[in-house]
């Protein structure tokens, strides 16, 4: 390709859906603030406090992975429907064998935390709405969220215990990476249900409100993070997560390429380039195979190869 020949359009990246997702039944997408916004939100058919069943799980890793794909959505809300966020696995599902042989919960239990990795790693910001109860999975589904707004009246907590359980997605390791080992260990051993103010004086959650405010304060949240730029979002999220498990030196090398690359998309229209630097050189040399890329390639090839 010359360097005058137009760019080529970039190719979408697909979004991912399950084998046995056709269409969503118990999951809704909807779309607002000019597309800006997405809201993933659930109700789990013929079951009490949303529990997530095996199809509904399905259901809301295809749609995370939907809203993934589009490019035009900066904020993803997740909330479940009726009042209540979600109460966690369907144990019900998992006493009828649904779940299978060890080796086949160990394979469960796999998908499930690529569906937490998949929340997490979304290029977008995420608030969970936590209304009702936020139980076992249900709370390591917004754990796995920028974000966390809780009703003032949701309860909380990891009661796996009580029924001969461990948390597999989040419960654990989630956990202590937020409210630490001794309060972890509260949680998860004695499998109390807190309070959306435990939540938050401990760290696990930004915010209480009133339940009447919860609307109007998801709004207000929204409003805020739309008109912040969001590729500095973006960049902020991606080392956040990333230097949150990080040692300190490898940590604090990430910030300074993260600031490198902040300066050079926003902080002047005049920014200078690197004088070093080649923008569109690499790829034109590889396209046209000219000298550039012959050279370097002929003194490259076979040094030090064996």
């Amino acid at each position: 390709m010359s360097i005058d020949a137009p760019i080529k359009e970039a190719a979408a990246v697909p979004p991912f859906k399950a084998t046995t997702v056709t269409d969503y039944e118990e999951v809704e997408i909807t779309r607002s603030h000019g597309g800006r916004v997405a809201t993933i939100s659930w109700a789990t058919t013929g079951k009490k406090l949303n529990p997530l069943t095996v199809a509904l799980t399905n259901e809301l890793r295809t749609a995370v992975h939907e809203v993934n794909a589009d490019e035009s959505i900066h904020v993803v809300v997740f909330r479940g429907k009726g009042g209540y966020f979600c109460c966690g696995d369907d144990l019900v599902e998992i006493h009828e064998g649904l779940w299978g042989n060890p080796n086949q919960v160990m394979k469960r239990i796999r998908y499930y935390q690529e569906f937490a990795q998949s929340i997490e790693e979304l290029d977008k910001t995420t608030l969970a709405v936590v209304e009702g109860f936020a139980l076992g999975g249900g709370l390591e589904t917004a754990m796995a969220c920028d974000f966390v707004l809780a009703a003032e009246t949701c309860k909380w907590g990891m009661p796996e215990v009580d029924n001969s359980m461990t948390p597999g997605w989040g419960g654990t390791t989630r956990m202590i990476r937020y409210i630490g080992r001794r309060r972890t260990k509260e949680i998860n051993m004695l499998g109390a249900l807190q309070s959306a103010q435990r939540g938050v004086d401990w760290g696990l959650f930004n915010a209480t409100v009133p339940d009447a405010d919860v609307d109007s304060e998801i709004e207000r949240f929204i409003d805020m993070i739309l008109v912040k730029n969001q590729q500095t979002l973006r960049q902020l999220k991606f080392v956040l997560n990333k230097n949150a498990d990080a040692d300190m030196a490898t940590a604090l090398a990430f910030e300074v390429m993260n600031e490198v690359i902040t300066s050079s998309n926003n902080w002047r229209e005049d920014t200078p380039l690197i004088p070093d630097a080649e923008p569109g050189v690499g790829l034109r040399a590889f396209a046209e195979k000219g000298e550039v890329w012959n050279t370097r390639r002929e003194k490259a090839i076979d040094f030090w190869a064996q």
